[in-house]
């Protein structure tokens, strides 16, 4: 498919040179060789551009009734039409037994692949027809029907009509691409791409299909005019057929409608779902829910490693993505899944207490030298808390007591990294890139993670480490509103990156929200905010994100307005977040200027954002840690500090 990315070469030329001779009228022939399809598609034939150019490839059928023809077609035009037509003399247009025309713009715009016409017509066994193909279109942009060159044995002739070169009607050896009542993996969608849409190509990946240990990528080449049986992982193609995963296989099948053992599979998942609630408001935010939560199970291998999307350079568990997809499991009532993700990260916790940024699926250890990140050890005993919240109070506190080690790690370096002025040290933020200075992507998670570990401690009888954590969250908490709120909570405190949707960090469910919060995300979205209505993470002047918008950052508003009184603003930004599915219901990682999709699609964190906000929508808002109070009433240096974060609902007593 790499020839789609660029839509049509520029030699895309009216007729080809150095073909063998034409073959002679295959007219007579016809009742000797039944030829009804070729399945070659490795050049642009004939251009089929209107009025003065047409293709006709010559077949003849066994069958005595014609439903559907397919042909390879590849066009630069994103509007006009293009005309199939069954003739039984190749040059009169009233010979035609059946004629369909489709519209580009409904095809999706320019693109390539398989195009299928649906037909109905009578035929007569070895009598010779002509499938003819005709486009129209204002654009100036070539529409080609492919095929090849090659030696097709048993082949009848295919031809082209060049007004202006020919003066008509051209024979050739070169045979057209084309399919006459395709069936099985004939059908477009199975084991060939349907016609294709270059704008689809944005994106590397377009949905996911698993059996709960192996997990397969659906391309964007193969998501055209399928969909999920709903519930599922299961694709439903084109020709109604499906295609899944099935149990102990590491690649996909076909398979025909309503098959036992994927029909196991889809119930499977429902009952999935079924076990634990689905969150939001509307119909389309629970379908959206739906498919992010079958999503998000697909990317959780059963080690707990949890993989940021299904692409090469996205097929690793990052403890910041993983620490997200964890809440938002434990909060929809998918306790095991939630654990499992924590559970690999106390595995694969390094000995002074931090993660690497991302490692391997199998938990081997990073892929490649990128430099580890601060903020995980924030993040990760966010998760731990939020787990708890939700986890079955029965057996809750055995299980922290085994997390608890990890807890203890993480929260004793972050308490250990700040500095004299309270602040964490620079650290790469979920950027991925390095600051000079402290920067809020990781601030405000570790503050997150120090007031949540300090919880944690009094639920284990750990009024040590509880004080401990909690001081820490204190003197950072100091610091935040010292150096970075008056900046409007910006990048970095030299005030030299620009703003940065890691504000929300500062709203629930992380954080309690600090006086003037509102203001900053207020300010830093509109900022922030692009031409395609969606965000950039950030406009540090150092470093451009292009047109590109986040879905995660984008998300991240619709979250922290949610839990903080503005449901009708996050309803707002999630309906931006949600119109951006792609045609499987998977949410991309990015949009790109053109305000389509692109990057990966479905992407983990982004799934697990929707989840958490449309949980906040209907009024289920997670809770956020509350800041131990102090003892005695004394903060640092003596001054009284009153305990902020949340409310006595906030905890569980």
């Amino acid at each position: 498919m790499a020839f789609a990315r660029s839509l049509l070469p520029a030699v895309l030329s009216l007729a080809l040179t150095g073909v063998p001779a034409a073959l002679p009228d295959a007219a007579a022939a016809a009742a000797a060789v039944i030829y009804d399809g070729q399945v070659r598609h490795e050049t642009a034939l004939f251009s089929v551009k209107s009025t003065n150019n047409a293709a006709a490839q010559e077949f003849a059928v066994t069958g005595t009734r014609l439903s559907r023809v397919s042909v390879w077609l590849a066009s630069g035009a994103a509007t006009g039409t293009v005309t199939a037509q069954i003739r039984r003399v190749r040059s009169d247009a009233g010979s035609a037994i059946a004629s369909r025309t489709l519209n580009l713009a409904a095809l999706g715009g320019a693109g390539a692949g398989w195009v299928e016409f649906p037909v109905d017509a009578a035929v007569t066994p070895g009598t010779t027809y002509y499938l003819f193909l005709q486009a129209t279109t204002t654009e100036n942009k070539p529409i080609a029907w492919y095929g090849t060159t090659r030696s097709v044995p048993g082949s009848l002739t295919s031809w082209n009509y060049d007004r202006a070169y020919w003066g008509g009607w051209h024979a050739y050896a070169s045979r057209l691409a084309f399919y006459v009542n395709p069936t099985g993996s004939e059908r477009c969608g199975e084991t060939e791409p349907c016609y294709v849409p270059a704008s689809a190509l944005a994106a590397r990946t377009s949905g996911l299909l698993t059996n709960r240990v192996a997990t397969e990528a659906v391309l964007p080449s193969f998501a055209v005019g399928a969909s999920y049986v709903d519930g599922s992982n299961v694709l439903r193609l084109p020709s109604g057929r499906w295609r899944y995963l099935p149990d102990g296989a590491s690649a996909s099948a076909v398979v025909e409608a309503d098959d036992p053992r994927a029909l196991a599979q889809v119930a499977e998942s429902r009952a999935w779902l079924a076990a634990g609630r689905m969150p939001g408001t509307t119909a389309v935010q629970r379908a959206a829910a739906q498919r992010a939560l079958l999503s998000m199970r697909a990317l959780l291998k059963p080690n707990g490693a949890f993989a940021a999307a299904w692409s090469p350079p996205w097929e690793y568990s990052w403890p910041r993505d993983g620490a997200f997809a964890s809440a938002a499991f434990a909060a929809t009532g998918h306790d095991e899944e939630a654990y499992r993700i924590l559970d690999y990260d106390a595995l694969t916790q390094r000995a002074d207490g931090t993660w690497e940024a991302r490692t391997k699926l199998d938990g081997s250890g990073p892929p490649d030298a990128r430099k580890w990140q601060l903020d995980g050890n924030g993040w990760v005993p966010w998760a731990t808390w939020q787990w708890y919240q939700a986890a079955p109070p029965g057996s809750r506190d055995e299980r922290l007591g085994r997390l608890y080690p990890m807890v203890r790690k993480a929260a004793d370096y972050a308490a250990r990294s700040l500095g004299p002025d309270g602040l964490p040290p620079a650290s790469p933020d979920y950027w991925e890139l390095d600051t000079t200075t402290a920067n809020i992507g990781t601030a405000a998670p570790l503050l997150a993670g120090l007031n949540a570990a300090a919880d944690l401690a009094d639920r284990q009888g750990m009024s040590g480490d509880a004080e401990r954590w909690a001081d820490a969250a204190r003197r950072l908490s100091a610091a935040i509103a010292t150096h970075f709120a008056p900046l409007g909570y910006q990048r970095t405190v030299d005030g030299k990156h620009g703003r940065d949707s890691a504000v929300a960090f500062m709203a629930p469910p992380f954080n309690a929200a600090p006086p003037g919060l509102g203001g900053a995300l207020d300010s830093t979205y509109r900022a922030l905010l692009l031409p395609n209505g969606g965000v950039s993470p950030g406009n540090d002047p150092s470093f451009s994100w292009g047109s590109y918008a986040w879905t995660a950052s984008t998300s991240f508003f619709a979250l922290a307005w949610s839990g903080t009184g503005e449901q009708a603003r996050a309803g707002r930004v999630l309906d931006w977040v949600l119109s951006k599915r792609n045609g499987l219901g998977e949410l991309p990682e990015t949009v790109n200027g053109a305000g389509l999709p692109s990057s990966v699609a479905p992407l983990g964190w982004t799934d697990s954002l929707l989840v958490l906000t449309a949980l906040a929508l209907q009024g289920s808002p997670q809770p956020t840690p509350p800041a131990r109070a102090v003892t005695g009433g004394r903060g640092l240096g003596g001054n009284p500090t009153p305990a902020r974060g949340g409310s006595a609902a906030d905890s569980v007593t």
